[in-house]
């Protein structure tokens, strides 16, 4: 790969605010393309086809499951060789998951990995390098470096209340404010008055900035139409 090609990345992950976020930050480094995003399994593989991107960011639960010997990762591998993935985990659980599936992975990083860490990986498998495996406990990030889970709260020490928590979920899931308002039979100003005090109690700014804290919450665990 030419060393200053641009790195064409395909976004991988069911949630479309998780999606957004990935999307945000990777988009300001000047190297990157982000060709497209993929939500379930067919229609990463349909975009893989149709999009040939150079990197593919996957979440941990698109990859397939043991049993079906990890059907997605094979087809992609037979589908480009040149493919590079990524793999993104969120539970130890997922990260085992992704350890014996290794073979068809350039990488696998907790979502909890420095930002830096993560360009850095999309840059050195993009250029042919190999990545080594991640240690079995991951060591924090520096001191003022950019995170998946940034600054957020632990969740045992989650300031939020069931009905803040709920809203959140919501969010993840990608409904609006009057959707949300409809399912949780409240107004909708109410709705804006339970994100006023999330974003004030979280330290984030925006929807996108939810979605690391469901990440460091492992929302994804829960089922997308719940």
């Amino acid at each position: 790969m030419a060393a200053h090609a641009r790195i064409r990345i395909l976004i991988a992950d069911h949630r479309p605010i998780v999606r957004a976020g990935l999307r945000q930050m990777l988009s300001r480094e000047a190297r990157f393309t982000i060709v497209g995003e993929a939500e379930d399994g067919p229609q990463l593989l349909r975009r893989t086809r149709e999009l040939k991107p150079r990197v593919l960011l996957l979440d941990a639960m698109l990859a397939g499951r043991a049993e079906t010997k990890f059907e997605a990762l094979r087809e992609l591998q037979r589908m480009k060789r040149s493919l590079q993935v990524i793999a993104l985990t969120s539970t130890e659980k997922d990260a085992e998951l992704m350890r014996s599936a290794r073979r068809f992975l350039a990488a696998a990083l907790p979502k909890q990995t420095s930002f830096r860490e993560l360009t850095q990986c999309i840059r050195r498998v993009a250029s042919g390098e190999s990545w080594p495996d991640a240690p079995e406990t991951t060591p924090g990030a520096s001191a003022g470096s950019s995170r998946f889970s940034s600054s957020i709260p632990s969740p045992d020490s989650s300031p939020l209340s069931d009905r803040e928590q709920q809203v959140v979920e919501l969010i993840v899931q990608g409904f609006k404010n009057k959707e949300i308002a409809e399912r949780m039979s409240i107004r909708e100003q109410t709705v804006k008055n339970h994100l006023h005090n999330i974003f004030d109690k979280l330290v984030v700014s925006d929807r996108l900035e939810l979605a690391l804290y469901a990440i460091h919450k492992h929302l994804q665990a829960a089922s997308p139409h719940a």
